[in-house]
């Protein structure tokens, strides 16, 4: 496995779990996935194009 590989299993795990849907959590909105789904997109595109 790469690295490039690893780091996008960890970051949409961690997508996962950033979705609000426990209780203490569902106030935070949607804030903490929209920031990690985004990070996730640009290592996406980063990724195809070859740049990592």
């Amino acid at each position: 496995m790469s690295l490039t590989t690893i780091l996008l299993i960890i970051l949409i795990l961690a997508l996962l779990g950033a979705i609000p849907a426990w209780p203490h959590s569902r106030s935070w909105g949607y804030r903490p996935s929209g920031l990690i789904g985004t990070v996730l997109l640009i290592l996406i595109v980063l990724a195809l194009i070859g740049k990592i």
